[in-house]
């Protein structure tokens, strides 16, 4: 199985070459970048590159490791008694199976997604640790051990927002998904918008790119915004001549889909008042 990318995503050589070898090594992909880079979207299109089932296990502040791999209902379990249900004689009527349990017990290859991992608490990786190096964990209420039948991909995507476990790392092969240059990010626009005006495409890469390195600015928009902003251009059917700023407005037209806090619509406000007061 070989990955080089879809129709549908630009993938670097870079990034080819780390999802092939994290398949090859059987270690799970750990993805870093910014937020809207396509981290979660590259899981997506590996499976459907190799024509894999997906499984996708997004990760919040309350999630626990414990629930990929299973939970047991003891509430339902309690109430089916009080009724006098026959089902409460068999605990594993009340075992629910999480993800990695789908994923393990899948009759073939499947690509397992593990979204955002550093949104759960510190000891979430470590938890999790003997179950993807070893495929497999004891459900202790029925004294089962579920074992891989076919070792998944796994991807783990993360935005950096918190440092992971060495011990956990050590487990993953890494990528870090660098921000696209702009002939890189020409190709991604033409996947997304089709025939879009090469001068309409220039005035509006140059103008983004230019955003992005304004200091001072507290977030940078990211690949997907700018894929909608240049989605609202085409809708508002807006030419590069309508995109030109000039002393008296320094924000971008549409900003909103670029611009996403309050400060850094200040910022550019502040920078044309500065603008005009050199003047």
């Amino acid at each position: 199985m070989k990955f080089s990318g879809t129709d549908a995503y630009v993938a670097t050589e870079d990034l080819t070459v780390a999802v092939n070898a994290a398949v090859a090594l059987e270690r799970p992909l750990l993805v870093k970048g910014e937020p809207g880079t396509g981290k979660t979207e590259l899981a997506r299109q590996v499976a459907d590159a190799l024509k894999l089932p997906m499984i996708e296990w997004h990760i919040k502040s309350t999630t626990k490791a414990q629930q990929g791999l299973y939970e047991y209902d003891a509430v339902s379990r309690l109430r089916d008694s009080q009724l006098g249900d026959e089902r409460v004689h068999d605990v594993a009527n009340y075992i629910r199976k999480g993800k990695l349990w789908q994923a393990f017990e899948a009759d073939g290859k499947s690509v397992l997604l593990i979204d955002e991992i550093d949104k759960a608490d510190i000891e979430f990786p470590n938890d999790l640790l003997q179950e993807l190096d070893r495929m497999e964990f004891h459900v202790y209420e029925t004294g089962a051990t579920i074992r891989a039948r076919h070792r998944p991909v796994v991807i783990i995507t993360s935005n950096n927002e918190k440092e992971l476990p060495d011990a956990f790392l050590r487990r993953c092969f890494f990528h870090y998904i660098r921000f696209p240059d702009m002939e890189t990010m020409r190709k991604i626009v033409e996947v997304h918008h089709p025939g879009i005006k090469e001068a309409l495409l220039t005035t509006a890469l140059t103008q983004f790119f230019e955003l992005r390195e304004t200091a001072g600015l507290k977030k940078k928009p990211s690949t997907s915004e700018v894929l909608d902003w240049l989605k609202l251009l085409l809708a508002e059917d807006l030419g590069p001549e309508d995109l030109r700023r000039d002393g008296k407005n320094a924000l971008p037209r549409l900003h909103g889909a670029l611009l996403k806090n309050e400060q850094d619509v200040h910022l550019f406000e502040r920078l044309a008042f500065a603008a005009r007061g050199q003047r």
